[in-house]
């Protein structure tokens, strides 16, 4: 068997174009119907799930069914609270701290449609005004404010604008491309929907097809832990989970190979698929790291969570820097991608 060529710079342009793409937990609508239209040049069929997820099946032999999943929800914000000075307290969604997005650009979603761009800053921002007290502010919910673009100065004024309790708060993603590098929030997990991109675009053009039939799980909850906890179809007999690979300090990962996770917070993947994706890897000549994220959860865990009994295991191209500013290499993508078309070409 041999790999086709992953189409990289392709599979770089998709990703680019979904990360420009605001969908926070729970507000992925643009998200999905960006890739379903990616999708929709395969020879497969798009089913939208009534949790807003994408469910695409590659038809195929039915003697294995087998099945990938990553997500389009990223981390955002709700706004908890108008403030009496007409700024926004906020309500995180996924799980980073609060220091990673001070001084972050945002945009305030409105229910009506209106748009209202903003600054996520400290409460205590200015050393020139708090001097020493700016510097020991804890960096809790409590202590961060939205300060809007907007003239207002009121709670009054603010909700004039449109704005109220519950509306989305996106971050600027701030997507680079440089020298192969990929530098954005949210990394986290469109880069992993673009390696199965990848991947299914080097089958397709070069005329093949998975060995058993496919099915591709798009969720939009992840990040908040129960993103493909529903689904898939009975008969499905492994799961790959494609998420991001915890790149830096003590992890094995890194940006250049694909992450291969034998344990997470949610303890060890199933063993002999484990084993094969590492045979795999090992056969083409992939470059691969396993490793164990200690704080780390997937949508792998979730379908087992919920009950699923097919054998789970998680891949994933690395990233530096996850749940704040991220930053992955072309390198990983494409190894990402092809370990993935290695292994839907397998027995």
């Amino acid at each position: 068997m041999t790999i086709p060529t992953i189409p990289v710079p392709e599979m770089v342009q998709f990703l680019v174009g979904l990360l420009k793409i605001a969908s926070p937990t729970g507000d992925t609508e643009a998200a999905m119907s960006y890739v379903i239209d990616a999708f929709r040049e395969f020879p497969i069929m798009v089913t939208r799930l009534r949790k807003g997820g994408v469910l695409i099946t590659w038809p195929g032999d039915a003697a294995r069914p087998r099945a990938l999943t990553a997500h389009t929800d990223t981390l955002g914000a709700m706004v908890r609270m108008i403030k009496s000075d007409g700024r926004l307290m906020l309500t995180s969604l996924g799980g980073y701290d609060w220091h990673a997005v001070e001084t972050e650009g945002c945009t305030v979603a409105t229910g009506d449609g209106r748009a209202y761009r903003g600054t996520i800053l400290p409460i205590k921002a200015s050393v020139h005004i708090y001097g020493g007290e700016a510097r020991k502010l804890d960096r809790t919910e409590e202590n961060y404010e939205v300060r809007l673009d907007a003239c207002t100065s009121s709670e009054d004024e603010t909700r004039e604008l449109g704005i109220d309790i519950g509306d989305f708060v996106y971050l600027d993603p701030r997507v680079e491309v440089n020298e192969g590098f990929i530098r954005s929030r949210h990394l986290d997990d469109k880069a992993g929907v673009a390696a199965i991109y990848g991947a299914c675009l080097a089958l397709h053009r070069a005329g093949l097809a998975p060995r058993y039939r496919l099915e591709v799980l798009i969720s939009g909850y992840e990040e908040v832990g129960h993103g493909a906890s529903a689904g898939f179809s009975a008969d499905i007999e492994e799961l790959v989970a494609v998420d991001m690979a915890a790149a830096g300090g003590p992890q094995n990962s890194d940006e250049f190979s694909v992450g291969i996770c034998a344990k997470d917070s949610g303890g060890p993947y199933h063993l002999a698929l484990r084993r094969g994706l590492e045979s795999l890897a090992q056969k083409h000549n992939i470059p691969y790291a396993t490793d164990i994220y200690p704080y780390y959860g997937s949508d792998g865990e979730a379908a087992w969570r919920a009950g699923a009994d097919f054998k789970v295991a998680l891949i994933g191209p690395g990233v530096d820097a996850s749940h704040s500013y991220e930053r992955t290499h072309t390198e990983s993508l494409e190894a990402t991608a092809k370990l993935l078309a290695a292994y839907l070409l397998s027995e």
